[in-house]
């Protein structure tokens, strides 16, 4: 694979220490904005020639190698078994770099995002895991419905999922090659959840977890009750996923019920708005969409549906 992308202007001084980094992209369906995040990291402010791009087709329809071959520095490879962390695994198998970079092909990273995550991993010592910054991005940057709102302040936060659960979700996360070879890699018989079950290893195998909000990428916020209401069915039935291979107990259920219909203050403070009609508005999509979650996860705590 080769790599015509040159940086005039690079900030790492001695480039003899810049080490190989192995970006890894699980994709199905989604050319379109592949091509987006592949022209990100095109741009990127680390060096061309230390770092590649793995793009895993997870058998999509769509024709991924004719967008992967406009990039130089990115190849392509195939996965059959239908789910990002199967397509993750298979990325990770023929990964040159010694330092491994997870994103989504819905995302697009800024152009210092490789260089700050890797320099956030290499800061601490015995560092297993670095969770970056997810940025929402709005089809109306100036005005972002309350569903897009509502998504913005549920899910993908970093800095609490670290925190509070020991992961990092796969849309931003920096690792060494070396750590999954003493944790093993992502459970890929999971749909969901494979991140925080993963990081939870990283964790109990003692690295030091960071957060960075330096080496951020933007991500679409889902925009349509559709788009919402998928994203809470996956996270509400992720954990009886999980339950094969570890244990999601009845103490932590009632807590995670607890957590949905509690009302959503914490939550709602992260939001920006600024009217009163937009504040009442988002207060009332929280509450449903808190409590639909804790329906569907008793739901699926009865396997009923």
């Amino acid at each position: 694979m080769s790599n015509t992308v040159t940086h005039p202007a690079i900030k790492i001084a001695k480039p003899e220490t810049i080490p190989f980094v192995s970006v890894i992209i699980p994709v199905f369906n989604d050319s379109e904005r592949l091509f987006q995040c592949l022209q990100a990291l095109e741009n990127q402010t680390y060096p061309g020639k230390t770092y590649e791009v793995i793009v895993v087709d997870n058998a999509s329809d769509d024709d991924v190698s004719a967008v992967v071959d406009q990039f130089p520095y990115a190849s392509t490879t195939l996965e059959l078994q239908q789910g990002s962390y199967a397509a993750r695994n298979t990325g990770i198998a023929i990964a040159k770099g010694n330092i491994l970079a997870f994103t989504d092909a819905d995302c697009i990273p800024a152009p210092d995002w490789i260089e700050k995550g890797v320099q956030s991993l290499r800061d601490v010592p015995n560092c297993g895991l670095v969770a970056g910054r997810i940025e929402f991005s709005y089809q109306n940057p100036q005005q972002p419905n309350s569903i897009e709102l509502c998504d913005s302040v549920l899910y993908l936060q970093q800095d609490l999922y670290l925190k509070h659960a020991k992961f990092g979700a796969t849309a931003n996360v920096f690792t060494y090659k070396s750590v999954f070879a003493e944790v093993g890699l992502f459970d890929q018989i999971l749909k969901s959840g494979g991140d925080y079950e993963w990081g939870q290893r990283v964790f109990a195998a003692g690295y030091q977890q960071v957060y960075s909000p330096e080496a951020y990428v933007y991500h679409p916020a889902r925009y349509s009750f559709e788009q919402l209401y998928k994203k809470i069915l996956r996270t509400t039935r992720g954990p009886y996923d999980l339950s094969q291979s570890s244990t999601y107990s009845l103490k932590k259920f009632i807590k995670d019920i607890a957590r949905d219909v509690f009302p959503p203050f914490k939550t709602f403070g992260r939001a920006r708005v600024d009217t009163v009609q937009q504040k009442l508005r988002l207060w009332f999509v929280l509450t449903f969409i808190k409590h639909l979650t804790a329906l569907e996860r008793v739901k699926a705590q009865l396997k009923f549906g």
